[in-house]
């Protein structure tokens, strides 16, 4: 790689990323993580481009110009071809699997299994309850999500959830952060990857969670690009629609994307031992 063609790169990483990864010596290639069933698309591969029914008018940086494209899917999602997914250009799954201390996601082990056996690269995330306390959900998540080394690291989703029917609760910053802290620090002692961070606009703010910075962050922004709506903050997936179609998926499907191309997605998946 040309000097030039290096500092652009090292620009982009560190634009892109909340942790130190090291991409310096990544060369674009295809073919399978360590020669497992994980397939990645070639370096010359284009961007997939979903239907949106409710696109953002973007003006600035799209999410078409990033190369490496995943979904995430829960109970609302059901009998998903994953094969045809993966076909789509869908290159990774966020996989809803608990919530709160005593609820598992009715189709978790089905998208877990499918989303496997297709050879896509997948992780569990935890939906948080603010009236249950985080080592009992960390308890709860580590329960029932399997210890796959093979996995991508496990997700926490936190955002306010104004509509819940039994936890109106919304705790100061102070006491969100600290249990946060406590979920992250016992699933990474569990499963031995540092767990990725999702949140909303709103969330991040109320909460200030620039303080995490030595988490990697995956970002809901539906209305613009992250870098507009969480300021400098690092990031390494953003969720840019709700209401995006992929094939394999019935009705709305919620699609992400990576922040790097597919040499850096290699590597992020290596790093993550990922197989």
């Amino acid at each position: 790689m040309k000097p030039a063609a290096l500092a652009v790169l090292s620009l982009v990483l560190s634009a892109c990323t909340s942790v130190d990864y090291d991409f310096s010596d990544v060369k674009p290639s295809a073919g399978s993580v360590s020669g497992t069933g994980i397939a990645l698309p070639s370096s010359s591969a284009k961007a997939p481009r979903f239907y949106d029914r409710k696109p953002h008018d973007y003006t600035g940086k799209t999410p078409w110009h990033y190369p490496v494209h995943g979904t995430d899917v829960s109970k609302y999602q059901d009998k998903v071809d994953w094969q045809q997914v993966r076909n789509s250009g869908i290159s990774f799954v966020f996989i809803k699997a608990t919530e709160g201390g005593d609820r598992v996601d009715d189709r978790f082990a089905e998208h877990w299994a499918g989303s496997r056996a297709a050879g896509i690269p997948r992780s569990a995330y935890h939906f948080y309850y603010f009236c249950r306390s985080a080592a009992d959900q960390a308890r709860w998540y580590i329960r029932n999500v399997p210890k796959d080394p093979n996995a991508l690291p496990p997700v926490l989703d936190m955002e306010w959830n104004p509509l819940s029917p039994s936890c109106k609760l919304r705790p100061d910053p102070a006491v969100v952060r600290k249990e946060m802290r406590t979920f992250l620090t016992m699933i990474e002692r569990h499963y031995g990857k540092k767990p990725v961070i999702y949140t909303t606009v709103d969330f991040f703010d109320d909460n200030d969670l620039r303080s995490f910075r030595d988490y990697p962050f995956w970002l809901r922004s539906t209305a613009g690009h992250p870098d507009e709506k969480y300021g400098p903050h690092p990031w390494v997936f953003w969720q840019y629609t709700g209401t995006g179609t992929i094939p394999g998926i019935k009705g709305d499907a919620d699609i992400n994307v990576f922040a790097g191309n597919h040499a850096q997605w290699r590597k992020w998946l290596e790093s993550n031992k990922v197989r």
